[in-house]
C-alpha cells in the first residue's frame, strides 16, 4: 500500500463547551516538510485544536488520522509519545530541575546498570542546545537562564523526541531577535528533514518569512487554507477579521464632533515612548478629556500590555505616564488608580468580578478605603454609592445582595464598571467591554461609554470588533508587534483604512495605499 501523502490530517473536528461551540467541522492537512501556518484572532478556536490533537480535549466529533490510521489520544504524553509535539508560549518545563533533565526529562539516557548516566546527558544535551544557538552550563537549574533560552531548551526537547509533527504556539513571544532567526534556521531544517510544524503566530512578518501554507479560523470554522504566498496581506487580515475589503459604512464611523471635547485641551492622558521587554517597543498615546480613543490591531499586537503599564499592572522598563498635567511616579496599580487611572480588564471571570461576593460588595470594593475613617467602613456612604451607580447603569439584580456570579454577563461587565466609575476616575481604560455579552447589553455598555465620555471622562477603548471600535472611537492608534504603526483621525477612521494599515504597518497617519503591502 502507498504511503499516505500526508502526515496529518483533521476532519469534520468539533468541540463544544458550556454555551459555546469552540469547533465547528475543522479540517487541517499537514504534508511531510510542511511549515502550516495556523491563525485566527482570539476565540477563533487555534488552542482548541491544538488541545484536542494533543490529547488534552477529546473532539465531539471529527477524525484525526497520524500518518495513515486513526488516532485518538487520551493525554498529551500519548501523542508525544506518537510523534506529535507541542512547544507552548509560557514555558512548560520544571524550574528546579537542571537544563540536562528538563532536556532529557522521561528518556534519560541509563548505563549498564540502568542507572542514569549524567556525564552522557550534560553532554549530549550541551552538543544539542548548541545547535539551537544556546551555550550554558546545562548542569545548573533551568530558572537560572532567561525566558528566551528556556523557549529554545522546550523547543530543543520537542524536536529531539522524534517529532513527525511539531507545533509552535507563539514560539517568539519571549525570543530576542538574534533568537528569533535561530529558530527559523531550526525550523528550516525541520522542514528539511520532512517534519511537518504547525506555526501559530498573529506576526505577520513572521508567517510570510517561514510558512508555506496557512490555515485561517474564525469562530471555530475554518474560512481559509491554501498557499501563504497566494494570500496578500492586507486579505489575510481581512479574512481573519471577517470583513470584506471596502466593507465601509457610509454613516456613522465617528462620533467626533468639535463640541465633545476642547480641541486644544491639555491631555487628561500622556503616554510616550512605553517600552515593556518583548511587549511594547515605544508605544506613545495621549488621550483629551471627553475623548475616546482607540487601540486597533491584531491579537498580540500590544493592545492589552498597553493598558495593563499605564494602568501599573504591567511595569515598563522605560518611557514617561503624565495624568492630568502630573506626572505618574509610582509604577504600580495602587498608584495609577490614585492618580485617576482605571482599568476594565478583558477577562471580567478571572481579572475582574469576584463571583461569589454580592454585587454591593464588589462595587464598592475598590472605593472602601475612602469610605473608611480610622478603619470603620460608613455602611451609609457605601449604600449611596451603590445605589446610585445601579441605578446609572441600570444594573439587573434582585437586590445588591444578590452575588454577582449569578448575573447575567452584560450586568458583570457593568458591575465592574461601577467599581472603578465609584473612584471618579480620570482616565478609564476597556479592554474589550462588550466581549462575552449579548447584543442588548453590548448596546447599553456602549451606550455608557458615550455618555462617560460626554461627561468629560477620557476613555482608551480596546476592541477586537472593528465596528465596535471605529463607531465607538473619536481616534484610532494602530499597534503591531508592540509598536505604533499609524494612528487614524477625521474621515480615516474607516474599517478599510484600519485594516490597510495593520497589514502594511504604516507611519502614523499615512494609511497604506493599494499595493503598498507585500506578501513576503
Amino acid at each position: 500500500m502507498a504511503p499516505p501523502t500526508e502526515v496529518l490530517a483533521v476532519r469534520g473536528l468539533s468541540k463544544t463547551f458550556p454555551g459555546v461551540r469552540a469547533l465547528d467541522g475543522v479540517d487541517l492537512t499537514l504534508h511531510p516538510g510542511e511549515v502550516h501556518a495556523l491563525i485566527g484572532e482570539n476565540g477563533a478556536g487555534k488552542s482548541t485544536l491544538i488541545k484536542v490533537l494533543t490529547g488534552v480535549y477529546r473532539p465531539d466529533a471529527g477524525d484525526i488520522t497520524f500518518q495513515g490510521r486513526k488516532v485518538s489520544y487520551g493525554t498529551p504524553l500519548e501523542a508525544q509519545k506518537a510523534g506529535i509535539s507541542t512547544i507552548y508560549q509560557e514555558v512548560n518545563l520544571i524550574p528546579l530541575l537542571s537544563v540536562a533533565r528538563n532536556l532529557y526529562l522521561g528518556r534519560e539516557p541509563r548505563n549498564r546498570a540502568r542507572l542514569l548516566d549524567s556525564r552522557r546527558m550534560n553532554r549530549e544535551a550541551e552538543e544539542t542546545l548548541r545547535t539551537f544557538g544556546v551555550q550554558v552550563d546545562v548542569r545548573q537549574p533551568l530558572r537560572t537562564l532567561g525566558v528566551g533560552a528556556q523557549q529554545m531548551v522546550a523547543l530543543a526537547r520537542a524536536v529531539a523526541t522524534d517529532a513527525r509533527v511539531v507545533i509552535m504556539d507563539e514560539p517568539t513571544s519571549s525570543l530576542e531577535p538574534r533568537e528569533v532567526e535561530t529558530l527559523f534556521t531550526v525550523i528550516r531544517r525541520l522542514r528539511d528533514q520532512g517534519i511537518a510544524v504547525v506555526y501559530v503566530s498573529h506576526r505577520l512578518d513572521e508567517l510570510y518569512a517561514v510558512c508555506d501554507t496557512v490555515t485561517v479560523l474564525r469562530d471555530g470554522r475554518r474560512v481559509h487554507h491554501g498557499r501563504l504566498a497566494d494570500l496578500p496581506r492586507l486579505q489575510l487580515v481581512s479574512t481573519m477579521l471577517g470583513r470584506e475589503l471596502g466593507e465601509v459604512r457610509e454613516e456613522g464611523l465617528t462620533k467626533f464632533t468639535a463640541d465633545r471635547y476642547a480641541a486644544d485641551a491639555r491631555p487628561v492622558l500622556e503616554a510616550a515612548d512605553l517600552v515593556v521587554p518583548h511587549k511594547l517597543q515605544g508605544v506613545s498615546v495621549s488621550i483629551r478629556p471627553g475623548e475616546v480613543v482607540g487601540l486597533g490591531g491584531l491579537l498580540g499586537s500590544g493592545r492589552t500590555e498597553t493598558a495593563k503599564a499605564i494602568s501599573g499592572a504591567l511595569p515598563i522598563r522605560s518611557g514617561s505616564i503624565v495624568v492630568a498635567g502630573a506626572p505618574l511616579r509610582s509604577g504600580s496599580t495602587p498608584g495609577a488608580i490614585r492618580a485617576g487611572i482605571s482599568l476594565l480588564p478583558e477577562d471580567r471571570k478571572s481579572e475582574g468580578i469576584i463571583p461569589g461576593l454580592s454585587v454591593r460588595e464588589n462595587i464598592a470594593l475598590a472605593a472602601l478605603p475612602r469610605l473608611s475613617r480610622f478603619g470603620l467602613v460608613s455602611e451609609t456612604r457605601v449604600d449611596s454609592i451603590v445605589d446610585t451607580f445601579m441605578q446609572r447603569l441600570r444594573i439587573k439584580a434582585s437586590s445588591p445582595h444578590q452575588k454577582v456570579g449569578e448575573l447575567s454577563g452584560g450586568n458583570q461587565q457593568k458591575v465592574l464598571l461601577a467599581r472603578w466609575l465609584a473612584m471618579n476616575p480620570k482616565v478609564l481604560l476597556l479592554d474589550e467591554p462588550t466581549r462575552g455579552i449579548d447584543v442588548g447589553a453590548k448596546a447599553e455598555v456602549q451606550k455608557l461609554v458615550d455618555e462617560l465620555a460626554s461627561d468629560g471622562l477620557g476613555v482608551l477603548l480596546i476592541s477586537s470588533d472593528l465596528e465596535e471600535l471605529i463607531e465607538g472611537s473619536d481616534r484610532v492608534v494602530v499597534l503591531k508587534d508592540g509598536s505604533v504603526v499609524g494612528e487614524l483621525t477625521g474621515k480615516d477612521v474607516n474599517e478599510d483604512t484600519l485594516m490597510r494599515t495593520i497589514a502594511g504597518g504604516a507611519p502614523a497617519g499615512k494609511p497604506v495605499v493599494e499595493g503598498a503591502a507585500t506578501d513576503g
